[in-house]
Formats: C-alpha cells, sequence, structure tokens
C-alpha cells in the first residue's frame, strides 16, 4: 500500500467483537484530514492498543469482565491485520498494554482485576503463557473511584529492568523489577489522596516522567533515577484553568510529551480540553499556557502523528485533528474530523 503522502494509523474502540472494532486509518500530514481504510473484527474493547519497533506486531487488550489480550501480525504491505492468537489476562477490563524494549515482553494491566502480567513473546510476535501477575491490595480515600486497586497503566522503563504501574485505586506509582518475565516489588511512589494516577509520559531525554492524575485532574512531574528505579516528585500542577470551576465529570485522561521534548499535552474531560505545559529545558518543570477545546465530548485518548495532534472524542464518536505550532506548542484546528463509533485509543504506526 504506497500512499506516499500519508500517515497510518489504528484506532481502538469500545465495540463488540462482530464489529470492526480497530481500524487501519490514514492521515494527511498537510491538511490534517483523516480517512478510515478497513477495519478488524474479532475482538471485544480493544481499549488500548501497541505496536512493536518494526511496525510487524499489534497488541490490543480486550476489556471486558474476563480479560483478553490479542495479538496481530501486520501485513507489511497492506497494512490489514491477521490474528496470532489471544492469551488470557486473569483479571477484569484490561486497560492497557505495553512492549518491552527488546520487544521480547509485553505488560497488561487489569483495571478491575486489580493486577498487571507479564507474556514473553514468540519470535512471530505470537504471546507465550503468562509468565508472572502481581496482585495489588487496598484502597484510597475515594469510595466511589477508590474502593479497590485499579491500575490503569503499566510501562517499562528504558533499561526494561523496572516497570512502573500506576494504580488509580491506591493513589501509588508501583516500580517492580523485571527480570527474564518476572516481577519483584521494589519501590511504591505515594501521590497525595485521591490523585487517582493514570498515565505516564516519559520525556525523550530520559530524565522526567510526566503523570496525568485522573480524579484530581493534576499533572506530577518526577525526576526520573532509572538506574536505581527510583521516581522523585519534583511538582504537582492542575491541568485545568485557575478560573476554572471543575464538577464531577472533570477528570485527566491521557499525556503526551512532544517529539521536540518541549511541550507537554494533557486531556481534560468535563472541560473536552487537550492542555499545554511548556517544559522548562534544564529542571523539567512545567508552565500551563494554554487550553484548547477538542471538538468533542470526552477526550479519553490522543496522539501526535506526523506533526499533527489527533485526539479521540470517545462521547461524540468523533477523531479531530490540530495542527501544532513549532515555536509555542500551541494547538491550532485544521477542521478536519473523523468519524468513528467510540474512538478510544490512537496508535501511529
Amino acid at each position: 500500500m504506497e500512499r506516499p503522502n500519508e500517515v497510518l494509523f489504528y484506532v481502538g474502540t469500545y465495540n463488540p467483537e462482530g464489529e470492526e472494532a480497530i481500524l487501519l486509518c490514514s492521515l494527511s500530514p498537510s491538511s490534517g484530514e483523516m480517512k478510515i481504510l478497513e477495519g478488524t473484527k474479532g475482538i471485544e474493547n480493544p481499549s488500548f492498543l501497541a505496536v512493536n519497533s518494526t511496525g510487524s506486531v499489534l497488541y490490543a487488550v480486550s476489556e471486558k469482565d474476563e480479560g483478553e489480550v490479542y495479538a496481530f501480525a501486520i501485513n507489511p504491505v497492506t497494512k490489514a491485520l491477521s490474528p496470532l492468537g489471544s492469551r488470557s489476562t486473569e483479571g477484569g477490563a484490561p486497560c492497557y498494554v505495553s512492549i518491552s524494549p527488546k520487544q521480547d515482553y509485553i505488560f497488561v494491566s487489569n483495571y478491575s482485576g486489580g493486577n498487571a502480567n507479564v507474556f514473553p513473546v514468540n519470535e512471530d510476535g505470537s504471546l507465550q503463557v503468562m509468565s508472572d501477575q502481581v496482585k495489588h491490595v487496598g484502597s484510597g480515600v475515594r469510595e466511589d473511584r477508590q474502593e479497590a486497586p485499579h491500575p490503569h497503566s503499566v510501562i517499562p522503563d528504558g533499561s526494561g529492568k523496572h516497570i512502573l504501574v500506576c494504580d488509580l485505586g491506591l493513589d501509588h506509582v508501583l516500580i517492580y523489577r523485571h527480570e527474564e518475565g518476572k516481577l519483584s516489588k521494589h519501590r511504591e511512589i505515594n501521590l497525595p489522596p485521591g490523585s487517582g494516577p493514570r498515565h505516564l509520559a516519559v520525556h525523550p531525554s530520559g530524565q522526567w516522567i510526566y503523570l496525568a492524575n485522573e480524579l484530581n485532574c493534576t499533572v506530577t512531574v518526577f525526576a526520573n533515577d532509572e538506574q536505581n528505579g527510583n521516581l522523585s516528585i519534583l511538582q504537582h500542577v492542575s491541568t485545568l484553568p485557575e478560573q476554572y470551576n471543575a464538577g464531577s465529570d472533570d477528570t485527566a485522561s491521557d499525556i503526551h510529551v512532544s517529539p521536540c521534548g518541549k511541550f507537554l499535552y494533557v486531556s481534560n474531560r468535563g472541560q473536552d480540553s487537550i492542555a499545554l505545559f511548556h517544559i522548562e529545558g534544564s529542571t523539567g518543570h512545567l508552565e500551563a499556557v494554554d487550553w484548547q477545546v477538542t471538538g468533542g465530548r470526552t477526550p479519553r485518548n490522543f496522539a501526535i502523528i506526523g506533526g499533527k495532534l489527533l485526539a479521540a472524542n470517545q462521547n461524540s464518536d468523533i477523531i479531530t485533528s490540530f495542527s501544532i505550532d513549532s515555536d509555542s506548542g500551541r494547538l491550532i484546528p485544521t477542521g478536519n474530523e473523523l468519524k468513528i463509533k467510540t474512538p478510544v485509543c490512537i496508535q501511529a504506526l
């Protein structure tokens, strides 16, 4: 599939197994126009996706009561998906999947199951039997959202020797040592009660890690000591404007650092915006700069692809695209939108 002037990406949705739930799409980097190229059936609620470093395999969680994680081979020409099988995550509502730096393991977090898993990867990208699982215990201060552990994301550090798990229910980032598919608890980073840690973004330099706290709509800035597997809190900053009167629907969601390392973006559900922060180059500290409405409702996920920012507006069934000003990082609506039922994850190819 020769598309020299387009960038391809996949979209995960909350769609049933019998419908096209993972969509292959194209983006024009010049105009921000997006198109659906084809869809894949056979998986229910693929709410989070990850593509390996060679672009040959896509992994997708199936967010349901008896969770599963799927592997798909990516056709090198058409980029269509072919199933390589699935494995039980042995936990409900898997919501995140990530890949080790050497591409030999994947990691999955189960939101309602309260656990995180490791799966070894075969040479063809298919998954072996789960090699380890860690189960969290406890609760937080918010009875409505923190009645139990809720691991919301899991990522390896740059070395692959440590795994970071954000537990929304416990207000912890838990750091595990990873060795040959086995996890052992290393450290526990405590957040202010009621924070609800959700997703992490690593600065391109590796010096800092940024955490989106869902429940109190903040970002926590960490100094990253990768050698020793430790995070030190440097700053907490709100993802909402100072004058904004936040309500119960306001929750922070996704977070990404720009490829240049100068800007941080966070999506706000409720206000339905993307917050822009400038990153101070010597300290990693954040300065709030702007809030751009996404043109839809509930921006659960977004991605920076082909020099554009694409926002997945879950509850209005559209993806909207924005140009990024290279000097300021400000987002400029392109006026383009793509109609997709319940888009909840955008993954570049």
